[in-house]
């Protein structure tokens, strides 16, 4: 039978047996995607007590509030307007003597309520334990004892619950246990938390020098032999926001005591307190159907379901204060002062029909369009205009020996179609309006929509920004290069507000790149037609190469029988929001959680700080056996992973290829590392999704699993 758990500070350097490789296939890393090498597994959940402890200023910062309260050294890890608001209701669990509660039952604003695991016998005995009581009730705090921190919601009715904050540190199982049952307590606690938290609440905890498993631990223990306290967070819904070092000579009166009050202390030189926010839902894509007008007709399509999430956003809009919004107007105005210009502000239709010339089928979305019968617009969910939801989607169709999707049998529309992947086909239809103007800068911008591999800066769906003007043949050359000088002096002055990181911008010559050497984005504009430039940015060492990362191109076309050159831009709107606002994942711009907008009010640029930090990332095995004759599509296969698992697989590599010489099978295996980078994603979740993963690879196409 297990010894009970106790409240009292915790030991340490605890370390015990940890659980291991993990299974066959599968592998747990602690830290944001570093290539650590760490491996192992989060434990179960168990009880969990614990003792005090404190929190100090963030590095880096001045000293201030070493309880972590609201102060110029500890701002609060979700929203400074919270720390505004009188009486903000602060939990503290395992309290040994409660100096810890003592010193901070004095903060303005703050109600108390202090409590540890033993009897008020036993606290009695403990040395300060009676002085510190007194003084927090007079203060007007609560004092209970016999608290379980795993089963929170059983002393606290729901009038009484949603805390501000709850404090736990140095949390222990006690005795010689090792980092496994620490783990299964801290499990327990988090989830026992998540039931007495305000909805925008953080959790304090406190441990000792090396053992959460972070890269903000130093030491840094093996993953194996930590607690791995973000990935054990992360399977109550907690994402990891802040982290200070823990200095307890800053707090008044404050006592560290030992396991249970014995004479022999804790070590807390270096230890950390980790502060904890909830998490905002994982994404599940569910099939969504658009109505669109086409043809004089109304039709609806089913939207791609990687692509549910995205649709109808709104960045570019009038009242948005998205980064990519901000970037978009502020170039707009530039260039407004050197050339004549005029923005295309119609709606941009969504589909392109027939065949992109050159285009690689596969790495566009087909689109099967549905008969008249659609949604009304009532039957709409919120923020989603011309959109509902069906009970089904068939994310696999049958396509023609080209690669093209058919159309269902009944359409009244017998053309293919599918979201555009540019709008470059937009621009070139400007120049045949008869209001066309020759030397006027036009400009389009809009979401766009491509296919492609999983990697850190391929996205498939980003904003565009295309320029088209006619000049006279002979200045083609002296105009780009006007155009680009304005397109670096707007994005001079972006980045300049955020970061004093040195930028530089370059227009180099398409053929002085090798295929390898470009991005998607540039590789698929190669597609489309012939470049004759590239905009590149570099931000000190950073960018996809040693020449920068390409955030736009530029492509010429002369009309027969004309003097005039036509001259088209396209700049890549979100890569160039990443660089200047210091945004390492695409992801994030797609955000749900509103602390990723709360980072840019009214539109203001600023380098972003993460509120997720070192997510922890897990890496599954599959193998399998490609159908006999039949090429392996593999944007297919990373298009398929991006669905099932709401596009938290970051990363899917190629580590075995194997050829039957007898019959010539191929048989294929790929790693997959999931990891989130702004939601909390626990080992059980990714199970879950590596095995839908398997199943919708072996029915989507057709491979025989091993």
């Amino acid at each position: 039978m297990a010894a009970p758990l106790h409240g009292s500070a915790g030991s340490p350097g605890t370390s015990g047996p940890g659980p291991g490789g993990g299974r066959e296939g599968q592998r747990l890393r602690g830290g944001p995607g570093e290539g650590l090498g760490l491996r192992g597994g989060p434990g179960e959940g168990q009880r969990l007590h614990g003792g005090p402890s404190a929190a100090a200023a963030p590095q880096g910062r001045p000293p201030a509030s070493a309880l972590g309260l609201p102060g110029p050294g500890a701002p609060p890890a979700r929203h400074e307007a919270a720390a505004m608001e009188p009486r903000r209701r602060v939990l503290l669990l395992g309290e040994g003597n409660f100096s810890f509660a003592a010193a901070l039952c004095g903060a303005a604003g703050t109600r108390v309520v202090a409590t540890c695991y033993e009897s008020a016998e036993e606290a009695a005995g403990r040395r300060g334990a009676a002085g510190c009581t007194r003084r927090l009730r007079e203060s007007g705090a609560e004092v209970l004892f016999s608290v379980d921190c795993t089963k929170l919601a059983d002393y606290f009715s729901p009038e009484k619950r949603e805390f501000d904050c709850i404090y736990f540190n140095f949390p222990h199982c006690g005795r010689k246990a090792g980092v496994v049952k620490n783990r299964e307590l801290l499990a327990h606690f988090f989830r026992s938390s998540a039931e007495v938290l305000a909805e925008a609440g953080e959790i304090h905890v406190a441990l000792c020098s090396g053992q959460g498993g972070t890269p903000a631990d130093r030491p840094r223990r093996e993953w194996h032999n930590s607690w791995q306290i973000v990935a054990v967070a992360a399977g109550a819904g907690f994402i990891l926001s802040n982290v200070h070092p823990f200095k307890a000579e800053t707090i008044p009166g404050y006592e560290c005591t030992g396991y249970r009050s014995q004479d022999k202390s804790f070590s807390v030189e270096g230890a950390l307190n980790y502060i904890f926010t909830r998490s905002t839902p994982l994404l599940r894509f569910k099939p969504m159907s658009c109505e669109i007008e086409l043809e004089s007709r109304k039709v609806s399509f089913q939207v791609p379901q990687v692509l549910t999430d995205k649709i109808n956003r709104g960045f570019l809009e009038v009242n948005s204060n998205h980064p990519v919004r901000t970037i978009k107007e502020k170039l707009t105005a530039e260039l407004s002062q050197a050339f004549p210009l005029q923005s295309i502000d119609n709606c941009l239709p969504l589909l392109h029909q027939g065949h992109f010339n050159s285009v690689c089928h596969s790495n566009v979305f087909w689109i099967v369009l549905s008969p008249e019968e659609t949604l009304s617009t009532e039957e709409m969910p919120d923020g989603l205009a011309n959109a509902g939801f069906f009970s089904h989607v068939d994310f696999c169709r049958d396509t023609d020996k080209n690669g093209c999707v058919d159309v269902q049998e009944g359409c009244h529309i017998s053309t293919q179609y599918y979201l555009r992947p540019s709008l470059l086909p937009y621009a070139q239809a400007v120049i045949q309006r008869g209001a066309f103007l020759p030397g006027t800068l036009h400009v389009l911008s809009g979401p766009i929509f491509r296919k492609c591999l999983i990697a850190p800066s391929s996205m498939p769906v980003f904003h565009e920004m295309v320029f088209v003007c006619a000049v006279n043949r002979g200045t083609e050359n002296s105009y780009i290069q006007t155009l680009v000088n304005n397109i670096t002096t707007s994005i001079h002055s972006l980045h300049q507000t955020v970061s004093g990181l040195k930028l530089n911008v370059s227009l180099q010559e398409a053929t002085s790149f090798e295929t390898t050497e470009l991005n998607d984005f540039a590789a698929f504009e190669l597609q489309l037609s012939k470049i004759q430039y590239l905009v590149c940015v570099k931000i000190d060492a950073s960018g996809s190469c040693e020449k920068g990362s390409c955030v736009g191109v530029i492509r010429t076309a002369q009309p027969e029988s004309s003097d005039l050159v036509l001259v088209f831009a396209s700049l890549h709107l979100d890569l160039l929001a990443m660089l200047i606002c210091g945004i390492s994942d695409w992801r994030m711009l797609w955000t749900s959680d509103t602390r990723f907008l709360h980072q840019f009010p009214r539109g203001e640029l600023r380098l972003f700080k993460s509120f997720s930090l070192y997510p922890p990332s897990y890496v599954h095995d599959v193998s399998f056996w490609v159908p006999d004759g039949e090429e392996f599509d593999e944007i297919a296969f990373h298009t398929i992973a991006r669905r099932v698992s709401g596009e938290t697989v970051i990363s899917i590599q190629l580590i075995d290829s194997y050829q039957q010489s007898e019959t010539g099978r191929k048989s294929l295996c790929y790693r997959l590392t999931y990891q989130s980078c702004d939601k909390a994603l626990s080992r059980q979740e990714v199970a879950e999704m590596q095995l839908l993963f398997r199943k919708e690879i072996s029915q989507c196409l057709r491979v025989t699993l091993r």
